[in-house]
């Protein structure tokens, strides 16, 4: 196939990749921005039972990860992504339709089942692009998912006046629709069918460049997963999570078109993990409460989610081998979702035991971060980047297709500038 014909392929996985994006994100956002409301007020759940629902999502999205994404490259990512969203869809319908704990649980295991196949799936797509076309698309996504947060909450609370089972609903008939829209994009295989997804994740874990990676950006999870849950925890009302919620997303999607050809540099990951922690400093020391520091905390943590996601996206879309982007995600998804599962039900349980808790776990967030951030520094004998090293694609191959599977899995790290 020629590069003019896999260009042509690139827009429309993009176009059909970003409108999924859309979609899923109303959903999505509309609903998780009201849901910790929804579970303390409606509900009537404690803090450290909200945070066991929320960490459990999480564990079992993150757990599935490592298996999952390696079962993306060898079946179908297309029929991954409908199944993902189908699993959503009725994981956001039980939110809203059901009281009992158990009923929780089993949603929150549908959503975290959904979301592990759905990232993967999704975000293969994205990085088997060309390359001059896989940050811009990425970007494409992001910004979409940034704006269609700033809608969602704004969308959730004004269902909220009807009841937030109606909220559920409509988050779970937008998850509907992107399954239709999954099923737009031509199925191709990435992997022949017996190709060895064991062996896809034994690669990714003796590849040292890679786990090093992992290693420093597993706190990004963390430290994005729990803006969202400490401000409603420590007693801001459903409006001000709503303008919170807003004013993040807004500022993280007018970072991505600076990100698009930037993200792979060291210092954008590094950036945003500092961002993170001057954020939970400001909410450890008191000077988040309120209007004008909570829309500070919020603009803070706007720019670590818009640093941050590119930064690990194309970072990970360039350490792995071609074929193996599902795999490669996956394995990081899996190790920084136990952390954010460890560091979620440790914070909530802290904020429960009262304000010298909360104050101690926010400040053990910014502490993280910045410990986090200084580990992006460290370089090997030749004084580069450790997080900067990356395997090159080969020149007219954008898709890496090219190459043989026994190269991929057998080869050394080929164009790594040792």
């Amino acid at each position: 196939m020629n590069v003019s014909a896999y260009d042509h392929g690139d827009r429309r996985t993009v176009a059909v990749v970003v409108a999924v994006q859309a979609a899923i994100s109303l959903g999505y956002f509309s609903a998780m921005a009201h849901l910790v409301v929804h579970l303390r007020d409606d509900l009537g759940l404690a803090a450290g039972l909200i945070g066991l629902v929320l960490a459990l999502r999480n564990l079992v999205q993150h757990t599935l990860s490592l298996p999952v994404g390696a079962l993306v490259d060898v079946l179908d990512p297309v029929r991954a992504g409908m199944l993902a969203c189908v699993l959503r869809a009725t994981g956001f319908v039980l939110l809203g339709t059901v009281s009992a704990t158990s009923g929780l649980v089993v949603a929150a295991l549908l959503l975290g089942t959904g979301g592990a196949l759905f990232h993967p799936a999704a975000q293969s797509l994205l990085a088997g692009l060309a390359d001059r076309r896989r940050g811009r698309g990425y970007a494409a996504y992001t910004m979409t998912l940034q704006a269609a947060a700033v809608l969602g909450p704004a969308l959730g609370l004004a269902l909220l006046n009807v009841g937030y089972w109606l909220v559920a609903l409509v988050s779970g008939g937008l998850w509907l629709l992107a399954a239709f829209l999954f099923s737009l994009l031509k199925r191709v295989p990435r992997l022949p069918s017996g190709s060895g997804a064991v062996a896809g994740v034994r690669t990714a874990l003796r590849d040292r460049v890679f786990m090093w990676f992992v290693v420093v950006s597993m706190p990004a999870m963390l430290l994005a997963d729990q803006a969202a849950v400490v401000v409603p925890l420590g007693g801001a009302s459903a409006g001000a999570v709503t303008v919170f919620s807003c004013v993040l997303a807004a500022v993280s999607a007018a970072v991505q078109p600076w990100c698009a050809t930037r993200g792979e540099r060291p210092g954008v990951l590094r950036a945003g993990l500092l961002c993170a922690g001057a954020g939970y400093l400001l909410l450890a020391t008191g000077a988040g409460s309120g209007g004008p520091g909570l829309i500070a905390v919020a603009v803070l943590h706007g720019f670590a989610g818009g640093l941050l996601q590119p930064a690990v996206f194309q970072t990970v879309a360039r350490l792995a081998r071609p074929s193996r982007y599902g795999t490669y995600l996956g394995v990081r998804a899996f190790f920084a979702g136990l952390l954010a599962f460890a560091g979620g039900i440790a914070v909530s349980r802290a904020f429960e035991s009262g304000p010298r808790g909360a104050t101690a776990a926010l400040a053990a967030l910014a502490l993280l971060a910045c410990a986090a951030a200084a580990a992006t520094m460290r370089r090997d004998a030749s004084g580069t980047a450790l997080v900067q090293r990356g395997r090159a694609r080969p020149a007219g191959d954008p898709l890496g297709a090219g190459r043989r599977e026994g190269e991929l899995e057998t080869a050394p790290h080929a164009g790594v500038a040792d």
